[in-house]
């Protein structure tokens, strides 16, 4: 007998935010969707955990449509961990992330509690996307994402990934017929040129602010960088083996002994 797919779906900026509640919508219309989501934005928490304070997770209803819908006290990656080892009664089938708003093309994976949620679905062996949309306006149009979002989901869904990779999508902030299509490509060479902005609050004391500006270092046209500044949505497959393979002979030959 052929059953819906369950579908994990959560994200950093919180459960009210508009990306996310894009994403349901979509995956309401491919499988059993379980939302576990942060009760307030958790944007640039990498893969941030809660390890020296408790968690707190709350059934919540948002809107009328069927889907199931946890808040979460925690870190996106929290959020994961409590619904692979707590809150589903099954393994999901796939977990979706986002969609998150702003990009998380190139560097910026790093960063990303979006992409950091994925990435620990990977980890306990789950099929997993991060989607993102490069708009940071709360009021975002996130129409021209849906048919992308769901085009990817059901290819992972009926082809599966690699051991060990999960997908980082980022979509152009464009109408649908200025979108070009969905290209597969690397991460790009990029970097933040960052400051702090020293400060005075009213009593006094010195605080920072952080600030910078984002340079693509890398002139290749296979990346994700050069695929959204030329209409496109970028799809990137990401490893979590950190090693850096081709460094180990290298490495083999330092005199090490001591």
């Amino acid at each position: 007998m052929n059953t819906k797919p369950l579908i994990l779906v959560t994200n950093d900026d919180g459960i009210t935010a508009p990306g996310l509640r894009t994403l349901i919508e979509v995956m309401n219309t491919i499988g059993e969707v379980v939302v576990i989501a942060p009760d307030s934005p958790q944007s640039g928490m990498g893969h941030a955990i809660t390890v020296n304070s408790t968690l707190y997770v709350e059934k919540v209803k948002i809107d009328k449509n069927p889907q199931s819908e946890y808040s979460c006290s925690g870190t996106p990656v929290d959020c994961v961990k409590l619904a692979v080892k707590q809150i589903l009664g099954r393994r999901p089938d796939i977990c979706v992330s986002g969609i998150n708003h702003g990009s998380n093309s190139s560097i910026n994976v790093i960063y990303s509690g979006t992409m950091s949620a994925a990435i620990e679905a990977g980890i306990e062996g789950i099929p997993a996307i991060g989607f993102s949309l490069c708009n940071y306006n709360w009021s975002a149009d996130f129409e021209a994402s849906k048919s992308y979002v769901k085009t990817i989901t059901e290819n992972v869904l009926e082809h599966g990934l690699p051991e060990g990779v999960v997908l980082n999508v980022n979509i152009p902030d464009l109408p649908k017929d200025k979108i070009k299509g969905i290209k597969v490509c690397r991460q790009a060479k990029a970097n933040w040129e960052e400051e702090f902005t020293k400060r005075q609050n009213p009593s006094g004391r010195d605080y920072y602010w952080l600030a910078g500006k984002f340079v693509n270092l890398d002139e290749g046209e296979d990346t994700d960088e050069w695929a959204l500044q030329h209409g496109y949505v970028s799809l990137v497959p990401v490893q979590f083996d950190l090693t850096a393979h081709h460094s180990i002979q290298n490495l083999n030959s330092w005199n090490l002994n001591d």
